[in-house]
């Protein structure tokens, strides 16, 4: 009796590490849940800024970052912005006005005033694009989208984030920090 009992727990036991191993998504690697922050923070299409050109109001505003990664400025135009820190922005606009002789020595501060959107997909009520709000995690996203359906896996989900090296598809936990332009799909359980 007791070596059926013990090979019962142990095909039980089998049985749970595989179906845990075929679970959606566990295959998938973890995602740096590090998040943003402002020094790091690498703009890109979709982003919107402020510009303060300290005592020249009319080279400060809020200004969106175009579907080619440019922003359109005031005197200087076009300016490459995909890619680029906020800081390093500000070194090239200032860098600019002093090439072209606009200013002599000017003092420029760049902000990002409403990032790029996420988009929550999946095993969500409200599935769709929301506003990316700094410190947002895969929890905080999934309950701007309404909170779970009952077929959702709760503790995991895919996200596809683009980044400077391309495009990388992976998974993120609950507590995990999502990052501005992320697809998140909440996977459906298998059973």
């Amino acid at each position: 009796m007791r070596t059926l009992r013990g090979s019962l727990r142990h095909s039980v036991a089998a049985l749970f590490l595989l179906l845990s191993a075929c679970a959606p998504g566990a295959n998938l690697p973890l995602l740096d849940s590090s998040g943003i922050n402002a020094a790091g923070y690498k703009l890109s299409t979709g982003d919107e800024i402020r510009l303060t050109t300290f005592g020249e109001q009319n080279l400060s505003g809020e200004f969106g970052i175009d579907d080619s990664g440019n922003v359109a400025l005031p005197l200087l135009g076009p300016m490459p912005a995909d890619g680029l820190t906020t800081r390093a922005l500000a070194n090239e606009i200032s860098d600019a006005l002093r090439t072209r002789k606009l200013l002599t020595d000017p003092s420029v501060v760049v902000e990002v005033v409403k990032y790029r959107p996420v988009f929550v997909l999946g095993e969500v009520q409200h599935p769709g694009p929301f506003p990316y709000q700094p410190h947002m995690t895969m929890l905080s996203a999934v309950a701007l989208a309404g909170g779970f359906t009952p077929r959702a896996v709760r503790n995991r989900a895919s996200v596809v984030r683009s980044g400077p090296d391309g495009t990388i598809e992976g998974r993120v936990e609950r507590q995990s920090l999502i990052q501005p332009g992320d697809v998140m799909t909440v996977l459906e359980r298998n059973f």
